[in-house]
């Protein structure tokens, strides 16, 4: 049997999530899904804020050199998230009319995949795009 070893850059991006994640729950938000994959792409939390639908886009970059973590998130990456999402809404049929919106949360420095020490800045953009 073969298995796929995850690579280096996996392992920080998973990382990097979970914390997301426990950032975010530390606010209030209530975790609903991560990695949600479609035909379309993928979504890396999808989450519950006092009743809105909240699709994040995690993005980490150990500094800002060319521009950020936000700065990743394209035109092209927009799309591909907002029809992942409308995905999700159409096989989660409860929640099509939930009002919906789609943050971008930053990681930067700080913190890699096997550490649990250092400065972590997180730059959460709420309604990055509609």
């Amino acid at each position: 049997m073969y298995f796929r070893r995850r690579s280096n850059s996996q392992e920080i991006g998973k990382a990097q999530e979970s914390r997301a994640a426990d950032f975010l729950r530390s606010k209030g938000l209530k975790l609903l899904s991560t990695n949600y994959h479609s035909r379309f792409g993928e979504i890396d939390l999808i989450m519950s804020d006092s009743g809105t639908l909240v699709f994040i886009e995690v993005c980490y970059r150990a500094n800002g050199l060319f521009g950020g973590a936000a700065a990743s998130v394209t035109v092209a990456k927009q799309r591909r998230i907002r029809l992942t999402a409308a995905h999700y809404l159409q096989t989660h049929t409860g929640l099509q009319h939930c009002p919906c919106r789609f943050d971008v949360l930053g990681l930067s420095g700080g913190a890699d995949a096997n550490s649990q020490t250092g400065a972590q800045r997180f730059d959460w953009i709420k309604n990055a795009f509609s």
